[in-house]
């Protein structure tokens, strides 16, 4: 699959490539990200098409499909309050959580092997098919960069094409810094999500469960984009950057003094590396321990089941393209 073949490439550009490498699978998979999934066989895929298929409504105008549930909406999970690692620079894995959190441990990834540092796919919450979005911390440390952004911004767009709730992790400490993010267009292409959020109008939920700095934090859901009920674990951390990299910028006459700088940083930790202050300012709805998270996630989709929410009247908005 590709717009022009190996021959007319070789031609235009001398560059030696086979019609594999050029638009097979893997690289559509991995390097492009035009396709979602990869499969051994036409029957493989056909059998993943009807899983897929089934998280999705007969038609735009209605409800996604209701299955009955085996597990219970109000289990809890006390491995989840562990999963958190006490070092903030340690990662782990969110698909852990994920797995966790969603009926019967039953999740359908998309796009697995692009932009790894974003997870994306669906699962169900007592019986009801969500859409999940979640920063993957064991890659790049959950930086959001530009082909993140476009990955998470085309499916909440399509959980709100076929009114599916949407539930996000956050775990962001920021935007990819870089000549090569900057010079790619990162304010535009991460403003893609922000206006998939923005406009997005089915149910959103979203749990924070470390860190959400700065411009990255906004972009995941936030209350500024219409959340509608927006959680935090006791270990999330709601600030403009980390703590070192505050102190440095903001007490910057200061530098040649490490243990003033020390000081200053353990106060800003103090402030900053909890949920409260976000919680105080109405950020946050609700701290949460995490083993509770399915349980209140179901609640909070139940309470919301009905709502109706209507964007202003405009020919079309300018997504920002």
């Amino acid at each position: 699959m590709f717009v022009t073949g190996p021959e007319v490439v070789k031609t235009v550009t001398h560059e030696d490539v086979t019609a594999e490498e050029l638009g097979g699978a893997v690289s559509h998979t991995s390097k492009s990200g035009v396709a979602d999934l990869a499969f051994e066989n036409d029957v493989e895929a056909l059998m993943i098409l009807r899983r897929f298929v089934g998280f999705l409504p007969g038609n735009n105008r209605e409800k996604p499909p209701l299955l009955p549930a085996q597990d219970p909406a109000e289990r809890l999970d006390f491995s989840l309050d562990t999963l958190v690692p006490d070092n903030p620079n340690k990662p782990y894995d969110i698909k852990e959580l994920i797995l966790k959190v969603v009926d019967d441990g039953d999740f359908f990834e998309l796009q697995p092997d692009y932009a790894k540092n974003i997870v994306v796919g669906f699962g169900r919450m007592d019986g009801s098919p969500v859409g999940i979005v979640a920063n993957q911390p064991l890659v790049m440390a959950g930086c959001q960069d530009i082909k993140s952004s476009i990955k998470a911004a085309r499916f909440v767009r399509f959980c709100d094409s076929f009114n599916i709730p949407v539930v996000t992790f956050v775990d962001v400490p920021g935007f990819m810094p870089g000549t090569a993010q900057e010079y790619g267009g990162i304010i535009k292409h991460g403003a893609k999500l922000l206006y998939a959020y923005a406009e997005c109008t089915v149910p959103k939920i979203t749990v924070i469960t470390r860190k959400a700095y700065g411009g990255a934090y906004d972009v995941m859901s936030s209350k500024h984009l219409r959340g509608d009920v927006n959680f935090a674990w006791p270990s999330a951390e709601i600030a403009v950057m980390g703590p070192k990299g505050a102190v440095e910028i903001i007490f910057r006459e200061e530098k040649g003094d490490p243990a003033k700088l020390a000081e200053r940083e353990a106060e800003y930790k103090a402030k900053f590396a909890n949920p409260f202050v976000a919680g105080a300012r109405g950020f946050i709805d609700d701290v949460i321990m995490p083993n509770e998270t399915r349980k209140r996630i179901c609640r909070s989709l139940a309470m919301l089941r009905d709502k109706k929410l209507e964007n202003p009247w405009r020919k079309h908005g300018n997504i920002p393209l």
